[in-house]
């Protein structure tokens, strides 16, 4: 290299070192790994608008004065179509149908307990079971007869105290206070005699009994106790001092906002007898044993046409007026499930027995079954098992799962709760009607309780604004062939026998 290129190399390496030891300025910003960042000024842009007096000088001129104007029209217009467009849905949408006046009696099941020793163990054992009870969607429980006495003596009465075997007052109060917090009201069953041949003793003692009746009424309505019920309405209705039993029990106190029933059962009497006696007595539900005395479905529908106007004072139950389970009428699983379905699709409100729910078999002679528990616990795997004792579990369980279904379907479903009702077939062993209610979906019954296959033809009266589609949805089905949710033609439908099915269709304007 020669001398001139090595005398160049030290210059600029000098000049390097020089730049190297030249303070920073604004423009010249060291990084930390000791490069150098430049930064160039940028052209600041300020934007300042039209001052006010420029905006009120624009605003005044003609242009923008229509324009306002013309936007301020669209405006107006545009508020005054949509307030018509509102105006016009609302006059041509369907008018929607006042919800009638719904008791609690009327929004779901009555479940009757009337041996509390056999059910659970007397007062506290029903306290216990409450949480299972309430399952099932009950709205009142019917617990007794419960007081002291004894047959056909009716010196030895006593309403006000409990019979010790099931149990003493503070466990009836418990009752009331977790059946109150869980929405079930309870009924107290103070029909006098119900040891003995007559509900109300002999014809002379009616008078004197119902003075006991009215006090004892008192005494458990001011314990919190939700209704009466009384046996043989018929007899209690023509005593001197039923208008002031009717009185105690149905004005409400102050401290309790639930309304106050007063029930009673009638046995052997006509549908038009029990619609008098809805008319005449002031009382708020009857529940009938027409179901058990009138088996054919001619028969049956009739009584349905006669009395389902009236329908919210009106109890159904096949077997529940004589305090029986529903298998003593309902002798196979199939035919449990057909009158379940029967009952709370029927317009009124169902009654049950214990044990309804599973299928529970009625006693054989005197006294109550024993209900049964714990059905869901499964057998231990690998321990021995009894197929006999296994098939009947499982059975218990598919009924209550039925039963449950039902009552669920029942309390959220308008046209079953209280909707209206057309009878649209009946024959010896089978009928069919129909639940409707305003814009809610609709529901068919069907159901053959007899030995043979029956061919239902339903047929609608003419009815105004109302008509049964050509096909319907299968909403439930004792017959494992017919699926959920299938579709099935309204023609004609075969029935097999013990067979029911609840079919639904839309409402369409």
């Amino acid at each position: 290299m020669s001398k001139d290129s090595e005398v160049d190399m030290k210059d600029v390496e000098l000049n390097e070192l020089d730049l190297e030891k030249q303070p920073m300025t604004s423009e010249v910003q060291a990084e930390k790994n000791g490069s150098v960042k430049l930064k160039v000024p940028e052209d600041e842009i300020t934007f300042t608008g039209l001052s006010k007096e420029e905006l009120m000088k624009v605003a005044g001129t003609p242009g923008w004065v229509r324009t306002r104007f013309v936007l301020l029209v669209l405006f107006w217009l545009g508020w005054l179509g949509m307030l018509a467009g509102a105006i016009v849905i609302i006059v041509q949408a369907p008018r929607c149908k006042p919800i009638p006046e719904m008791n609690w009696w009327n929004e779901g099941p009555l479940y009757q307990i009337d041996d509390l020793e056999a059910f659970s163990d007397g007062l506290a054992g029903v306290e216990a079971k409450l949480d299972e009870i309430n399952k099932l969607k009950v709205k009142g429980l019917v617990l007794g007869p419960l007081h002291t006495g004894q047959a056909d003596k009716p010196d030895a009465l006593n309403l006000q105290l409990i019979d010790p075997t099931q149990g003493k007052e503070d466990a009836l109060v418990a009752v009331l206070e977790k059946a109150h917090k869980k929405g079930i009201s309870v009924v107290l069953d103070l029909t006098p005699n119900y040891q003995g041949a007559s509900s109300w003793f002999g014809s002379g003692d009616v008078d004197n009994v119902m003075e006991k009746v009215m006090a004892a009424a008192e005494y458990w309505l001011n314990l919190d106790v939700d209704g009466i019920k009384l046996s043989d309405l018929t007899v209690a209705t023509n005593s001197v001092d039923w208008s002031k039993l009717q009185s105690a029990v149905q004005i409400n106190g102050t401290d309790n906002p639930r309304k106050r029933l007063l029930m009673g059962v009638v046995e052997g009497v006509s549908a038009d007898a029990v619609s008098q006696l809805i008319n005449t007595t002031g009382v708020d539900l009857v529940l009938s044993d027409l179901l058990s005395t009138k088996t054919g479905g001619v028969e049956r529908i009739m009584a349905m046409d006669t009395l389902n106007s009236q329908q919210r004072s009106l109890g159904w139950g096949l077997g529940a007026a004589q305090h029986d389970q529903l298998s003593k009428w309902a002798t196979t699983p199939g035919l449990i499930r057909l009158y379940q379905l029967l009952l709370f699709t029927m317009p009124g409100t169902p009654v049950f027995t214990y044990g309804d729910e599973i299928g529970l078999q009625a006693a054989d002679g005197a006294g109550s079954p024993k209900m049964v528990w714990d059905i869901e616990k499964e057998p231990v795997e690998g321990a021995a098992v009894n197929e006999t004792e296994e098939a009947e579990r499982t059975e218990r369980v598919a009924v209550r799962n039925w039963f449950k279904s039902l009552s669920e379907l029942r309390g959220k479903e308008r046209s079953l709760l209280h909707g209206d009702y057309y009878s649209l077939f009946s024959s010896t062993s089978s009928l069919s009607f129909l639940r409707v209610w305003d814009q809610s979906e609709r529901y068919i019954t069907a159901v053959n309780w007899g030995s043979a296959s029956e061919l239902l033809a339903l047929k609608l009266a003419p009815t105004e604004g109302l008509e049964l589609p050509e096909t319907a949805t299968v909403k439930l089905s004792t017959d494992a062939d017919l699926k959920v949710d299938s579709t099935i033609s309204l023609e004609k439908i075969t029935l097999k026998p013990g067979e029911a099915i609840l079919l639904q269709f839309p409402y369409t304007g």
